[in-house]
């Protein structure tokens, strides 16, 4: 029978890391007491401390700091795009483009 795959939610990954980044867990130690494999815990780790150094994460950001920005980034990318919608709406419809 296959193992059913866990998920977690951004609060445990951030208290999970948190163990080894401020606490001084080590891998091993941290990943038996909150019983996750040390590779998942690895990657928490590492995106934790990139996070805090000011990296915006390619994933779902574990701080409030960098999950802030990924929605503003979100939100820019959405009116950039509507913004080309409506110049091209513009061109089409007079000729020409009133920037």
């Amino acid at each position: 029978m296959a193992r059913q795959r866990r998920s977690f939610s951004t609060a445990f990954k951030v208290e999970a890391a948190s163990l080894v980044v401020d606490q001084g867990y080590s891998m091993a130690e941290a990943s038996r007491a909150v019983d996750v494999g040390e590779s998942a815990l690895r990657r928490w780790v590492n995106q934790l401390r990139a996070e805090r150094d000011g990296v915006t994460p390619s994933t779902k950001a574990l701080t409030p700091e960098q999950q802030r920005i990924q929605e503003l980034e979100a939100r820019v990318n959405r009116l950039e795009r509507e913004k080309a919608i409506l110049k091209k709406a513009t061109v089409s419809s007079t000729g020409r483009c009133n920037d």
